[in-house]
């Protein structure tokens, strides 16, 4: 089936080329830029911003937003002055993509930031189209099946679902995903904020059953008797408080 949204991908890196392969895998009409040269047998790879944002009815931004270094977790951070992610390469494709972008058109960022970001960094850079904020849970490795089967789509505006063009535009994309995704999960709506929040505190939650299940593991191994696998089993038939 061929489908008439026409996408574009920019960011083509490990997480922006799978992506958009994937959803040209579903019959869409795929263009992609990066500013490094790419090529693909399944997507068409654009020379400008410009070029590629001309004729496109969404555009995702999956330009990295790189951890200082220093804080990217192999090491304890706790000592050290506390340090946002690096937006710059994201503000400069923002505000090409504004430059160059239709209010008729929608801007999509699934680049992961920090609670607060989206309004305070990149909303006053888009003026003449609307910016969504809609980021994947994927693992590296498993990049576009994780995006065609996700535990949920999470869409965030300015506004949440409280004004007719917010909403229109969040179910635009509703829609977009029922159409690429394999196993119609459920669609979180929200403010920018709240899918900030959405994003970085699932990542947060899963981060925190690693590091308990690892200290359990610790304990069984330095008790001897102990069997983790029967103290993790009672804990994940627990449904009442946890």
């Amino acid at each position: 089936m061929i489908y008439e949204t026409k996408i574009g991908f920019i960011g083509l890196g490990k997480l922006g080329m799978p992506c958009a392969e994937a959803i040209a895998k579903k019959g869409f009409d795929v263009t992609g830029y990066d500013i490094v040269p790419k090529s693909s047998d399944k997507i068409t790879i654009k020379q400008t911003i410009k070029e590629l944002v001309e004729d496109r009815d969404i555009v995702f931004v999956a330009t990295p937003t790189p951890h200082e270094d220093g804080y990217d977790g192999r090491t304890p951070t706790s000592h050290l002055p506390v340090k946002d992610f690096n937006y710059t390469e994201v503000k400069q494709v923002l505000s090409a993509c504004d430059k160059h972008m239709r209010l008729d058109q929608t801007l999509v960022l699934i680049s992961t930031v920090l609670p607060g970001t989206t309004r305070r960094e990149f909303a006053p850079l888009v003026t003449n189209t609307k910016l969504m904020y809609n980021p994947y849970l994927i693992a590296m490795g498993t990049v576009a099946d994780d995006m065609a089967n996700p535990e949920m789509v999470m869409i965030g505006s300015k506004s949440g679902m409280k004004d007719d063009d917010c909403k229109a535009r969040s179910e635009l994309l509703e829609s977009f995903y029922n159409q690429v995704c394999s196993n119609m999960p459920r669609v979180e709506f929200g403010s920018w904020e709240d899918v900030e929040g959405m994003k970085i505190f699932y990542n947060t939650f899963i981060s925190t059953k690693v590091a308990l299940v690892n200290m359990i593991q610790d304990v069984s191994n330095k008790l001897g008797n102990m069997n983790v696998d029967n103290v993790t089993g009672a804990l994940s038939r627990s449904t009442m408080r946890i």
